[in-house]
């Protein structure tokens, strides 16, 4: 079971950027093979995709999201990456990473608040 540990999260004005990382434990070469996403749920809604990086680094993002976050992968580190740039109110929630294989693991989530 791969472990995986978010950090990066805050509170941060509207227009601000923040940087998310998600560390995974295990063998580089397991890491390296599967893609991983990076997803968010606010109060009282669903958990939603954000953005997923493939193992060639192939990446695909919601609609919300895109121009604005940027996800990427160190395979070398095992980590994978969100970088948030001009964030807004309704970017606030709590975000996971996920592996989209292997053993599916989710971190434990990371607060983003937005607001002034």
């Amino acid at each position: 079971q791969v472990q995986l540990v978010e950090s990066g999260g805050g509170l941060v004005q509207p227009g601000g950027s923040l940087r998310l990382s998600c560390a995974a434990s295990g063998s580089r070469v397991i890491f390296s093979i599967y893609a991983m996403g990076w997803y968010r749920q606010a109060p009282g809604k669903q958990r939603e995709l954000v953005a997923t990086i493939s193992s060639i680094g192939s990446t695909n993002y919601a609609d919300s999201v895109k121009g604005r976050f940027t996800i990427s992968r160190d395979n070398t580190k095992n980590t994978v990456f969100l970088q948030m740039n001009s964030l807004k109110p309704e970017d606030t929630a709590v975000y996971y990473c996920h592996q989209e294989g292997g053993s599916y693991s989710w971190g434990q989530g990371t607060q983003v608040t937005v607001s002034s």
